[in-house]
């Protein structure tokens, strides 16, 4: 069953469009909160997995990556932790993850708000590793239009 066959496609594709897309930076900074808090909720584990598991969610938070506010930085760390993660990653996402290598390494690297925040520390260690240690073993994105690559 495709992605877009369950309900809850329509909802994050408005979600995603109407509220982390907002040009109101205090709506964004609640969205992606809310979001984070929504997939983190057991409850909701079976959903959780097929937003992980979609480029195009994954892309929207690496954007907000770009975000010249810190707290969306954040809050989008916290989602995007979630896709690097899955243990099931399908082969798009770690097709962008690994030609964004350097760049989300350099990033992450870089990446602090708050000093002493141990959990936050150790999350984003552990994303580093795994980014780093990635490897692609299908190629699905044969060429540079199939694929997200930051600048």
């Amino acid at each position: 069953m495709s992605p877009r066959n369950f309900p809850s496609f329509q909802f994050f594709q408005e979600y995603n469009s109407q509220l982390l897309g907002s040009p109101s930076y205090i709506t964004r900074r609640h969205a992606v909160k809310l979001l984070g808090d929504m997939l983190l909720d057991r409850s909701n584990s079976a959903v959780m997995v097929r937003y992980v598991s979609s480029l195009d969610n994954m892309r929207i938070l690496m954007n907000l990556f770009r975000d010249s506010k810190k707290t969306i930085q954040l809050e989008s760390f916290h989602v995007f932790k979630l896709f690097v993660a899955n243990q099931n990653k399908p082969p798009e996402i770690i097709s962008v993850l690994v030609r964004n290598r350097s760049k989300l390494l350099g990033f992450l690297g870089d990446f602090s708000i708050v000093k002493g925040d141990e959990q936050f520390e150790a999350d984003k260690a552990q994303v580093i590793k795994e980014i780093a240690t990635l490897e692609i073993n299908d190629r699905s994105c044969k060429d540079a239009d199939d694929c997200v690559v930051l600048s």
